[in-house]
């Protein structure tokens, strides 16, 4: 069975790219990975992608007269390589809605929070500042709104009163790399059917299928 053409997009050292690089190693999995592209030259991520033989491009966005140029330029590039799913992964620009049109429903995004809550940057000096005993992570689809879309996976970890910002973003990161994989694999086996804000997670039988997330 012919696997599903996944591309990443990136802005830097890579290490959820690496998870899905590691995931897609296997031949029974159902997505692999066509192209990363990078709006930063020379990343680390970058290096990552070609240590394990996939193609890469660079498109510095600064190269560009504005955001459409460079989103066109980016979905040509995207396109070209026959990418069916686009995964976002550390990409730091926000995507405009005639870009996320051309991949409704089949472009994913992992931010380190628990969405709704802590939406943008600093998102766990954030959850310090705001006291809340449960920090985590979130996979949804994306639109054009800033992390926002139909949620396809969380995972939470404890607060700790000793946490940093850098050992909770420590702890998050862990759990970014087991379900980013997991909720591709969803999409591209075509198991997630979305209703409006519900992205619904099919067993197969067309009954809704409860999602368990790794232990924290």
């Amino acid at each position: 069975m012919a696997r599903v053409k996944v591309g990443v997009l990136i802005s830097g050292r890579g290490s959820n790219l690496q998870s899905l690089i590691d995931a897609t190693a296997d031949p029974g999995y159902p997505a692999e990975i066509a192209l990363v592209v990078s709006n930063i030259p020379e990343v680390y991520g970058l290096e990552r992608a070609r240590a394990a033989g996939i193609e890469t491009a660079t498109l510095p966005h600064d190269d560009y007269p504005n955001r459409a140029a460079f989103e066109e330029s980016v979905a040509r590039t995207l396109v070209g390589a026959g990418c069916e799913i686009v995964c976002l992964a550390g990409f730091m620009r926000v995507l405009g809605s005639d870009f996320v049109a051309r991949w409704p429903n089949r472009m994913l995004n992992i931010h380190p929070s628990l969405l709704p809550s802590f939406k943008g940057l600093h998102t766990q000096r954030k959850a310090l500042e705001a006291g809340v005993t449960l920090a985590g992570c979130t996979v949804h689809i994306v639109t054009p709104d800033l992390d926002d879309g139909p949620i396809l996976a969380q995972a939470a970890v404890p607060v700790l009163p000793s946490d940093t910002e850098d050992t909770l973003s420590a702890r998050i990161l862990e759990q970014e790399h087991r379900i980013y994989p997991a909720a591709l694999a969803w999409l591209a086996s075509g198991r997630v059917r979305i209703e409006g804000r519900r992205a619904i997670l099919d067993n197969g039988r067309g009954e809704p299928d409860p999602v368990v997330m790794p232990p924290v």
